[in-house]
């Protein structure tokens, strides 16, 4: 038996991406999955061979709240288009503030987060959770004390059961947000528990919920040129895209930032909520007997400003 506590996020990020909104454009390419409405969201692609996918040629007649239910599945394509769908929707609301990361001349857009936490890093016992093209070379070149673990180990790396060992003694833990669609999720949050513990990748969902499960940065990306982000993940780029598609940011997720972020949120979402509602009451005052077409975006809402209300009270509570 799965213990609810584990469902938590999941129920969290449903719920965040409960938004009516029809997708446009759906591309599952080699290493990404990216799902586009009014924004895009991007998920590491699973890396699993597949055949066939049964739903090939009728994804883009989903909504993006259909999606979003797919992430508490275990199908790993499933649940990434899932995940990718959450963060299109997430998208929509107001960006946080934060350090936006540009690469200096030589440096890997791919590792800049690396980069960014340098000064506070040195002498501290890392464990990274996911590999990073190039990560080997950079932490020998820093001299770092830099531990990788991998569900497909390469090299040095650990795999996925040495986190039980290591994780627990890290100071630092940089964890890819490709463990929220995989599952692994609520298990590292755990044991990175005693460690500044970083979310990063463009799987990152820019939620300031997160801080509840003891992440202390969001190291998400934003998009720089959509164009150039969906041609490269359809021709199968990688660590591309971070060439001029989208660019890393970095949020602190203290208690004050979360608490802030939230309450703005709530207002932008409440606003849009009493215009829905108007717009309800127009609609059944001109006589239609049918039901309000955008009701599902109006429940969806409801959902969002629960979850967000639950957030700020535990925050300021």
């Amino acid at each position: 038996m799965i213990s609810r506590r584990a469902w938590e996020i999941y129920d969290l990020l449903a719920d965040y991406g409960s938004i009516p909104s029809k997708t446009r454009r759906v591309v599952i390419g080699l290493v990404w999955t990216l799902v586009e409405a009014d924004q895009i969201g991007l998920a590491m692609s699973p890396g699993v061979p597949t055949r066939t996918l049964p739903w090939s040629g009728e994804l883009s007649k989903l909504t993006l709240a259909e999606f979003s239910s797919w992430i508490r599945d275990f199908d790993p394509y499933r649940a990434t288009l899932g995940m990718a769908a959450i963060n299109a929707a997430v998208n929509q609301l107001p960006p946080p503030s934060g350090w936006v990361l540009e690469p200096g001349p030589g440096q890997s857009g791919n590792l800049i987060v690396f980069q960014h936490f340098l000064p506070q890093i040195r002498g501290q016992r890392i464990v990274v959770i996911g590999r990073y093209p190039g990560i080997d070379a950079f932490a020998e070149n820093e001299g770092l004390d830099l531990t990788i673990i991998e569900r497909s180990p390469q090299g040095s790396d650990f795999p996925d059961p040495a986190a039980e060992f290591l994780v627990p003694e890290a100071e630092w833990v940089f964890l890819t947000a490709t463990t929220l669609p995989n599952k692994t999720f609520p298990r590292l949050a755990e044991l990175a528990s005693s460690a500044k513990t970083v979310l990063m990748g463009p799987t990152t969902p820019w939620i300031p919920d997160l801080y509840h499960f003891g992440i202390d940065y969001l190291a998400g990306v934003e998009v720089s040129d959509a164009p150039e982000l969906t041609r490269t993940v359809s021709e199968g780029g990688g660590i591309r895209i971070f060439d001029q598609a989208v660019r890393y940011k970095v949020l602190p997720l203290t208690q004050q930032a979360a608490a802030d972020w939230t309450r703005a949120w709530i207002g932008e979402t409440h606003a849009k909520r009493e215009q829905a509602k108007m717009q309800m009451a127009a609609w059944y005052d001109q006589g239609h007997v049918t039901r309000f077409p955008d009701w599902q975006a109006l429940e969806g809402m409801d959902r969002r400003l629960s979850r967000m209300d639950t957030c700020y009270k535990r925050l300021v509570g």
